[in-house]
């Protein structure tokens, strides 16, 4: 039997159940389904773990000192007082859910430091923002603007800092899928469909620049959807949720926190923040990394970067508002401005 299956080499096998390191996977063509569903097993854990990590640390954040909360309080669009706190609690939800979650899968452990680098990284440059920031310079023209005439803004830091976030994450995470055994890698196609990671596409040096920007462009743009109550969590789970069912554990996490803090969200008493918003996208961001090539990458990053530079000529709420579904879709579920 061994002799027989050694001298396949490299040639499709029919559908058939094989032991591997003592358990049955079940192959069709070159891939393990067994693979596929461990990565959906831990990616529903994560997002569980995050959902769960939420209510926790919103108990914690409650019982912090009136002083500190009170560092935390803004003033929303319509004039209500509203808690940035939501924004840490996302970040500590979404972390904890990452860190759970791999110990579901044992290749999922393997990613789980590009990912806790992006959500702590991308949520600590959120919070100095949003607990040191003036307002004086606002928007990424804005911010480089004031860079050009030497004034160093907490904005220009967060720019430079998300860069090299997402640039350390890019690497982190292709050199993870590089060093993944070669049956998680690529397209698992399971009973005639695929399901796959893309982790078969090469993936070089300027891939990882690619990626890089693709994780802090999508930082950027989820934050600037974080004006009206519920709005970025929308925004977040309509991006995340394929990336999510299909085993990538980085959006897996951003829907888990998200689902945690929206009902609080759409009531308009909390809100994400630089510190929620910038964290959520950059996790999206890594699970777009995880999920394609350069070609993948060159696709998001022209997209993300048409928000940008349309975010700094035309006000997406008016866009929003002026588009019956669009308008449906961002009120739906809310109950507070």
């Amino acid at each position: 039997m061994t002799g027989a299956l050694s001298g396949l080499g490299t040639r499709r096998v029919p559908a058939s159940p094989l032991c591997l390191d003592g358990r049955s996977e079940l192959y069709e063509g070159t891939r393990p389904v067994g693979a596929a569903d461990g990565r959906i097993r831990a990616s529903v854990a994560t997002a569980a773990a995050a959902t769960i990590g939420t209510v926790a640390f919103r108990r914690l954040a409650a019982r912090l000192p009136e002083t500190t909360r009170a560092t935390w309080e803004r003033t929303n669009h319509a004039g209500r007082s509203v808690t940035l706190l939501q924004g840490p609690v996302w970040v500590a939800a979404a972390a904890t859910g990452l860190a759970l979650g791999s110990t579901m899968n044992r290749r999922a452990s393997g990613r789980l430091g590009p990912s806790l680098l992006v959500v702590l990284a991308s949520g600590g440059l959120g919070a100095l923002d949003d607990l040191a920031g003036s307002g004086s310079s606002k928007g990424l023209k804005g911010h480089l603007g004031a860079l050009r005439r030497g004034a160093l803004t907490t904005g220009a830091v967060k720019v430079i800092g998300l860069a090299a976030t997402g640039m350390t994450g890019a690497l982190l995470a292709d050199r993870s899928a590089r060093s993944d055994p070669p049956a998680s890698r690529g397209p698992v196609r399971v009973r005639g469909r695929v399901a796959g990671h893309g982790r078969s596409q090469e993936r070089g040096a300027l891939a990882a620049v690619v990626g890089g920007a693709v994780i802090a462009g999508a930082a950027n743009v989820a934050n600037l959807f974080d004006l009206r109550p519920g709005r970025a969590l929308k925004v977040v789970v309509l991006c995340g949720g394929p990336l999510a069912l299909a085993g990538f554990r980085p959006a897996a996490a951003a829907l888990g926190a998200s689902a945690g803090v929206l009902r609080d969200d759409l009531a308009g008493r909390s809100m994400l923040g630089d510190t929620g918003a910038n964290a959520a996208g950059a996790l999206i961001g890594l699970a777009l990394v995880e999920a394609t090539g350069l070609r993948g990458r060159v696709v998001a990053l022209a997209g993300l970067t048409a928000l940008t530079l349309a975010s700094e000529k035309v006000s997406f709420s008016k866009v929003i508002d002026a588009h019956g579904t669009l308008r449906r879709l961002d009120e739906w579920g809310r109950s507070g401005s």
